[in-house]
């Protein structure tokens, strides 16, 4: 045996141990001068099938892999690539799609004239691809109940800021920000006002109609005061039962009264209907207050608006009312004992 049979068996036993299988084409003549017969008897096919099969190899390709191996094909015979590369589906007897890859070079090219022959290996790679797809489909799955997990935080963060019934803030999301607006008020001297907003003789309108009238009285005042505000700048809240805050950012004393005074008129005129189809009659009377130049605290305003929401019950209901300060009167200081001797 000759060094050429001898390094032919050495080529052969390395395919053989790689898993690949050669093949080569002449791109002169269009003719396959080496086949690739092992691919095929892999997929299933005997012999005959084999010789059968390479003349019509692309008939076994996945359609949706044509144009992939057709472009790769291209681009290395144009010299856009170094090496042809490619992974396909081949289509097994049994009917099944096995992924294989394909690599490929020209040689015998030089700077004068294009080479002659094409020559390359393919391989199985169809556990590799399984291996990925499952993989794909597991951080698909991963992403999906990210997703999921992201969509239930922010929906128990909705939850824990707000009121279940009217969608407004609630008591603890109104103190947070309110807190943070007095100190940005008193540090940029800006205004800051709130309203007090509370439904008049609400128990008689649960005592007569039932709760669930009560609630639809209550949601109407929650969406009055939400659309006459200021999106994305005032804040309104449900302190809880019948009674609502409005939180008036940059907002002074005089426009605080001229929004409230809106907000009055706009709940009396608003019409909920009880079980029977008839109108059930609703005001609201609104405490305003205003910091002051004192730098008083959230807490303290709304305790100023609170009074003046009390002074206007006590006048009568479906009023406003602004919180006004005692005068100031200065302490009288006795005097001096005298100094005897």
């Amino acid at each position: 045996m000759d060094e050429k049979d001898l390094n032919k068996e050495r080529l052969e036993l390395a395919l053989e141990a790689a898993g690949l299988d050669l093949w080569e084409n002449n791109l002169l003549t269009g003719e396959v001068t080496r086949k690739a017969m092992k691919t095929f008897g892999e997929l299933g096919y005997n012999d005959q099938e084999v010789l059968h099969n390479l003349k019509h190899m692309l008939e076994f390709v996945h359609p949706d892999d044509l144009e992939m191996i057709q472009t790769a094909v291209h681009d290395h015979l144009a010299g856009r690539t170094p090496e042809y590369r490619c992974e396909f589906r081949l289509r097994s007897k049994a009917g099944t799609w096995i992924w294989y890859a394909n690599y490929g070079r020209i040689m015998d090219a030089n700077s004068t004239a294009p080479g002659q022959r094409f020559i390359g290996v393919t391989f199985n790679i169809d556990n590799r691809k399984r291996k990925e797809d499952e993989i794909a489909q597991i951080n698909r799955k991963l992403a999906e109940q990210n997703t999921m997990l992201q969509s239930m935080n922010a929906a128990l963060e909705r939850l824990a800021s707000s009121d279940a019934l009217t969608g407004l803030a609630n008591r603890r999301t109104l103190m947070e920000l309110g807190a943070k607006e007095c100190l940005r008020a008193a540090r940029f001297s800006h205004s800051l006002s709130v309203l007090m907003v509370d439904l008049d003789s609400f128990k008689a309108v649960n005592d007569n109609w039932g709760h669930s009238v009560g609630d639809r009285v209550i949601c109407a005042v929650a969406d009055i005061c939400r659309q006459r505000v200021r999106e994305g700048v005032d804040v309104v809240a449900r302190l809880g039962g019948e009674e609502f805050v409005v939180m008036l950012p940059e907002a002074s004393l005089a426009n605080a009264h001229l929004i409230a005074e809106s907000l009055r008129q706009a709940v009396q005129e608003q019409r909920v209907d009880n079980e029977d189809g008839n109108p059930v009659p609703f005001t609201i009377s609104i405490g305003v207050a205003a910091l002051g130049a004192g730098g008083e605290s959230f807490e303290q305003l709304l305790s100023h608006a609170d009074k003046a929401l009390y002074k206007a019950k006590q006048n009568g209901r479906n009023q406003v009312q602004i919180f006004a300060p005692l005068p100031h009167k200065p302490q009288l200081v006795p005097p001096a004992a005298a100094n005897p001797g």
